[in-house]
């Protein structure tokens, strides 16, 4: 293909003793007018040779049936007023409305579809106050982290002038029992810090309504370490405040004080393990790994809150693990993970089992929401094959009922889950679920997506993909692998796939492919693998490390070149996730898998369609640029090497429906192009028509 012209450099650094090539170093400097100039280059190069797809058009018109729907959020109750958000047929950003009682009229109180005209402005994070006559919200331009918090008076709908807070790129606001003030995580915006050190200069900040922002309290101090975070929280009652210290998402000290006394106190110190805490009724519920993989439930005295005292109420399952746990209805709502599906269940404040919550059927669910002293409670249920579901249940009964619901053209009887379990490179039994069309001939010739992400803890779930419908309706497989690095198994699973142990994702995923090519669903090269972020790295790791073994790459808002990640973005918050290169065992671990570092001349590699993002202050698009620009100049390579770039985008993405379906539609277009996917053929028998 006759990309954009691309600048090669003979820039080589020696790390360790290790000599380190950096070709495109260049492409670092964003700013820079001729890597401006490179960009429009590139993604217009990428648009028009995804504009002439036969199949885009179909797909678009497709996506809009599937992308604008109507559609209801848990609501939040606050003094009898109900606060939540819809999603409108005929707007591109969901909607925050509010009314009196569960069965008022409903109001519009925020309606970010105003706030820019080219739809740039989203909104962020929001929170009623407990007397329901406020909302402090987040401001996020070019939907990117950084933020600006304000709030808004519920019955008026005027926002105030006073209370603008800049610097709420990390903010979780939490209000006060008597709704005049609330704790915030507050980021400088100094532009003298330099970039890859202001997550340390995060501190806890007090705002009282009305007075201006330059004279908040300060709550505690910023701990000046870039690799950590700091958040705090805030009893119901008002009556203990919270302040945590993440080192990654591994282990976490928490102290503690009542408000209005002087300083904070140590109620655990973690030293490789996690803690969360909740306070209700002069008691804490502290939630841990420690001495349990999949997570166990302590009571804390307050007044006794030496570790030696604390007791164990909710005991470690031995076959599920424990991903979170709130308390509604004065009960525990536990939520559970059993082989990469959810389970919630309902248990006293002693820790008494009194039920498991009845689910639709196997997926996603979200624990139960609600207050702690009220009946009331909500939760959402999805899966591959059942849109979004939002659930109204009784704490005290067990008693649910259907609240609200998606609607879309959709036949969910047409489709199959199955969820196999495979062996990876060393043995490890490791699961993934497969979706396709029933009747699907097992002859290896399906066009397969495989799916993963493998890090951080975080799990991948079964939830509801609009998005893959045309896929499935073409005769393709879907696929999510559960890789290790992930939460579905508990500390242990995420361990398995952290620092010196990465290699580990990889080999699992490695294995996924393998056995969907083995069964019979495809062949190698009708295989394309799909991640973004830390999923980014996957599958550029997964391209460089075994590119025979893949058809096509979609990679997004990556990380690629691991040797100089930490410099840039948020990136030295993930160094007790990946390591640094600064230290000599890191860095030999780092340079074995970076991708960037081991695009090779020669090598035939599978197509390649990048996804990146203008505005991505968490992720710094130059990994993007980089390794596309190797691949492009990687001789002998014939494949495809495409790069696109969302404009007012931030690391996820932009929120206006109309983008997401460009998206879409300009990433399966990529897919059918390049795996010699026929069409859209079974669509219109899918959708009952």
């Amino acid at each position: 293909m006759s990309y954009p012209a691309t600048r090669v450099d003979a820039v080589v650094d020696t790390l360790h003793g290790v000599q380190v090539p950096d070709a495109y170093r260049w492409l670092e400097d964003e700013k820079a007018p001729e890597v401006q100039a490179w960009m429009k280059a590139q993604d217009a190069f990428t648009r028009s040779a995804l504009a002439g797809s036969p199949v885009r058009d179909s797909l678009v018109k497709r996506f809009r049936e599937l992308f604008y729907v109507d559609s209801i959020s848990m609501p939040r109750k606050r003094s009898g007023r109900y606060f939540y958000s819809r999603t409108h047929k005929d707007k591109e950003k969901a909607v925050l409305y509010w009314r009196d009682g569960e069965k008022g009229a409903e109001k519009v109180l925020l309606d970010p579809n105003g706030w820019s005209a080219d739809g740039s402005i989203s909104l962020g994070t929001w929170e009623p106050s407990w007397d329901g006559k406020k909302v402090v919200f987040a401001r996020k331009p070019n939907a990117a982290d950084e933020a600006v918090l304000h709030v808004v008076d519920v019955d008026s709908g005027q926002w105030s002038q006073v209370d603008v807070i800049e610097g709420a790129k990390y903010a979780a606001p939490r209000w006060t029992p008597d709704s005049q003030g609330f704790y915030y995580e507050w980021l400088p915006t100094d532009a003298s810090i330099p970039v890859d050190a202001r997550p340390g200069y995060t501190s806890l900040r007090f705002h009282v309504l009305g007075k201006s922002p330059g004279s908040d309290a300060l709550v505690h101090p910023h701990t000046g370490d870039p690799t950590t975070f700091l958040s705090g929280d805030l009893s119901r009652d008002g009556k203990f405040l919270f302040v945590y210290i993440l080192r990654g998402w591994s282990e976490n000290d928490v102290y503690w004080k009542r408000p209005g006394e002087k300083d904070f106190r140590l109620l655990v110190k973690g030293e490789g393990a996690k803690y969360s805490v909740q306070a209700w009724k002069g008691r804490f519920y502290v939630t841990t790994d420690e001495g349990a993989p999949r997570q166990r439930v302590f009571e804390v005295d307050p007044a006794k809150p030496e570790r030696a005292a604390w007791k164990e109420i909710v005991p470690e399952d031995p076959v599920a693990s424990l991903q979170g746990v709130n308390i509604v209805g004065e009960h525990l709502a536990l939520e559970y993970m059993k082989d990469a599906t959810t389970q919630v269940r309902v248990a006293t404040l002693r820790g008494v089992p009194v039920r498991q919550v009845e689910l639709p059927g196997v997926g996603a669910a979200s624990n139960l929401a609600g207050l702690e002293d009220e009946d009331d409670a909500y939760f959402v249920f999805t899966s591959f094959t059942t849109p979004r579901q939002v659930f109204k249940t009784s704490v005290k009964s067990g008693k649910s009922e259907l609240w609200a619901k998606v609607e879309l053209p959709v036949d969910s009887s047409a489709y199959q889950v199955d969820q196999v379990f495979y062996p990876s490179k060393d043995g490890t039994r490791v699961p993934m679920f497969v979706v396709y069309r029933k009747g699907l001939k097992r002859d290896g010739t399906a066009p397969t997506l495989l799916y993963g992400y493998g890090g951080f803890n975080v799990n991948m779930e079964a939830n509801f993909r609009a998005s893959i419908l045309p896929w499935l309706d073409a005769g393709g497989v879907y696929a999510v692998a559960n890789l290790r690095g992930g939460g579905e198994y508990g500390k242990d699973w995420h361990e398995a796939g952290r620092l010196a142990r990465k290699q580990n994702v990889f080999d699992d995923f490695h294995a996924a492919a393998e056995y969907l090519v083995r069964e019979k669903f495809t062949q190698a090269r009708r295989l394309a693998i799909q991640g973004g972020s830390n999923g980014g790295l996957l599958v550029g790791a997964a391209m460089t490390q075994r590119p025979e073994l893949y058809g096509a790459v979609v990679c997004q808002v990556p990380l690629l070149d691991m040797v100089r990640y930490h410099l840039f973005g948020s990136g030295r918050t993930w160094i007790t996730e990946y390591g640094t290169a600064e230290k000599v065992d890191d860095f030999q671990t780092l340079h074995a898998y970076s991708p960037y570092h081991h695009v090779q001349t020669g090598v035939r590699y599978p197509a390649l369609l990048m996804m990146s993002a203008d505005h991505d202050d968490r992720v710094d698009p130059l990994h993007a640029r980089k390794f596309v620009a190797a691949v492009q100049n990687a001789a002998g390579n014939q494949a495809p090497a495409l790069l696109r770039i969302e404009v007012n985008a931030g690391h996820g993405g932009a929120d206006q429906v109309a983008k997401s379906i460009e998206s879409s539609a300009d990433m399966y277009a990529f897919l059918f192009k390049v795996l010699e996917v026929g069409g859209l053929q079974g669509g219109e028998a899918a959708q009952g028509r």
